[in-house]
């Protein structure tokens, strides 16, 4: 996540534009780190979030409203009286640090204009939102920090507000070459580092970028490179930061697939495995970037429950395959036995009374064999004995294929839940999940009064050549897309041998062009256990070809001629559909 200098510049900039002059009508604490302010401008009405959540700390603009506590906190009511309805006069960022001042115009006590400013430090687990008055004193902030939690500066009430420069870091801004060069030099670490520990508001991403566009390798420390390399990293250096001077900025957030990697203010080429997708707004991008993944990670938290008992029954499953073909390898010597009893029948009138063996011609082989013999017994008796012998290994093996197919099978259909939970982006896939867990009865049923219905539809994709691809999201949709929803003349696809979504693309009866065929296989390959491979080979075959056996798990089915090709898993050109 790259919550850098660049992108303070880009919002200091969108609420310069929006916010100048407008008054706060309201000022909420939702949160016991976090500040909703609604402020009236003449281009309308917005509403600022302001955060300063050690674990995710943030700064936007945004539609959504936030229900306040009963009681307003005391630093939201300190704000209420002395800025509330404030006419907001500047808001500027120091230099390309992760701060945003806002001054604010108001009326004190005795009716004189007076002004205070309103700090954001969007720094990590030190963010804070500071109030100080025009002469820089802090009056108050809705973190206290004291001398005993930081030894390089205090925010109490009473003292002086400064930024620390803790890590002498430059300005890129202003930055010349002869100081860009000795910053990078002196550090014995990959220039990438060297650029993001030397200047304030670079992240990592933006390093990296920054060399991808030099064409240098990131990884060299920057001694290692001639002058002349160094100045043209210095160029590109200057070039990708002039936008943040002319205020040209691209917010953008990088895609995989429909999870959200990354976000920036500026393009960042070497992202090219990524789906771009541009928003108008840094605010949008914040707000989308940030809800969409915590939706995600809400998810994955909610599944886990139903992870722990796919995975519980994966192991033992697993052990008890394992088991099974150990057990199958001990019979593979069975057919010896039923041998050695035809030949100490055949054979058997030679042996005298208390041999230990008997050496005889094997003649399905043409081999002289030696067979152990029971002195105590008559070869008759000994006959029998192998022949027992191999009738209980021919029950075990015929009864341990069973076991083994019915195991395997088993363990493929919980590989493919585990897949359908790794696929899952709402509480209605979960719920979708857990209940064909619960009628494969790996889940207890709950018995309620009222049964609610779950409403959940696939993934629905539009090809480049306009044709409409759907993704099965677990085993329950994909037996639904594939045999009462596909018609015989639609196409069927699916990863070989891997766990994953039932993908179908409806034809209409017209032939589908290459391209359709390579995007379904992509989408194939991505909504399987195959997802992130570079190569994962695809079967795809004509729905009508597709059986279900009877008995069949769900998700479960057979075909015998197919197609193959083998692709990526790359989707971000693919549209997906908002159904």
């Amino acid at each position: 996540m790259a919550f850098d200098g660049i992108v303070v510049a880009n919002l200091a900039y969108e609420l310069k534009e929006k916010l100048i002059n407008g008054r706060i009508s309201k000022i909420a604490q939702p949160e016991t780190d976090e500040l909703l302010l609604t402020v009236k401008s003449a281009s309308g009405q917005y509403r600022l979030l302001i955060s300063a959540d050690a674990s995710l700390p943030l700064l936007y603009l945004t539609d959504t409203n936030k229900p306040s506590p009963m009681t307003a906190p005391n630093f939201c009511m300190l704000l209420r009286k002395h800025i509330s309805g404030g006419r907001i006069v500047d808001i500027y960022q120091p230099g390309l640090e992760r701060i945003i001042h806002f001054t604010i115009e108001h009326l004190d006590e005795l009716g004189d204009l007076c002004r205070k400013e309103l700090i954001v430090e969007i720094m990590g687990k030190h963010s804070n939102i500071i109030f100080c008055s025009e002469d820089g004193k802090i009056i108050d902030s809705i973190k206290h920090v004291s001398a005993q939690m930081s030894s390089v500066r205090e925010v109490l009430p009473g003292r002086d507000y400064f930024v620390p420069d803790t890590m002498s870091k430059a300005d890129p801004l202003t930055v010349s070459f002869e100081e860009f060069s000795s910053h990078l030099t002196m550090k014995p670490m990959p220039v990438s580092k060297s650029i993001y520990t030397s200047f304030t508001g670079i992240s990592p991403v933006t390093a990296e970028e920054i060399c991808s566009l030099a064409g240098i390798d990131s990884s060299i420390p920057a001694k290692e490179y001639s002058e002349d390399l160094l100045l043209h990293l210095y160029t590109q250096f200057s070039i990708y930061l002039s936008a943040v001077k002319e205020h040209t900025f691209t917010p953008v957030i990088y895609f995989n697939g429909s999870e959200p990697k990354e976000f920036s203010a500026l393009p960042l080429s070497h992202f090219s495995n990524y789906m771009p997708k541009e928003f108008s707004s840094i605010s949008q991008v914040l707000e989308t970037y940030y809800a969409t993944r915590n939706q995600i990670t809400r998810i994955r938290q909610k599944s886990a429950d139903l992870r722990h008992v796919v995975q519980t029954a994966l192991e033992r499953n697993r052990k008890k395959y394992d088991l099974q073909i150990r057990q199958l390898k001990d019979t593979e010597g069975r057919d010896k036995y039923k041998v050695y009893g035809e030949l100490i029948n055949t054979y058997g009138y030679n042996v005298a009374p208390g041999e230990k063996r008997l050496e005889a011609l094997n003649y399905y082989t043409n081999e002289m064999v030696s067979i152990p013999l029971d002195p105590v017994r008559t070869p008759q008796e000994n006959a029998q004995r192998y022949f027992a012998k191999y009738n209980k290994q021919k029950r075990t093996f015929e009864a341990l294929t069973v076991l083994c197919k019915e195991t395997a099978e088993e363990i493929s259909y919980l590989e493919s839940v585990q897949t359908a939970l790794d696929i899952a982006l709402t509480e209605n896939d979960l719920a979708e999940i857990k209940e064909e867990l619960t009628n494969s009865g790996y889940i207890r049923r709950r018995y309620t009064k009222k049964k609610v219905k779950i409403k959940n539809k696939p993934l629905h994709y539009i090809s480049s050549d306009g044709f409409h691809i759907y993704v099965g999201k677990n085993n329950l949709q994909n037996d639904q897309l594939t045999f009462h929803f596909a018609v015989g003349n639609d196409w069927w696809f699916h990863a070989k041998q891997a766990p994953g979504s039932h993908v179908i693309v409806r034809t209409n009866g017209v032939e589908l062009p290459d391209t359709t065929f390579e995007e379904a296989a992509r989408l194939a390959a991505y909504y399987s256990s195959m997802r992130g491979s570079e190569k994962a080979e695809i079967d795809y075959v004509e729905k009508k070809q597709v059986k279900k056996p009877g008995g069949g798990k769900p998700g479960f089915v057979v075909y015998y001629t197919n197609y193959s090709m083998v692709i990526d898993s790359d989707i971000s050109q693919i549209q997906l559909c908002e159904d």
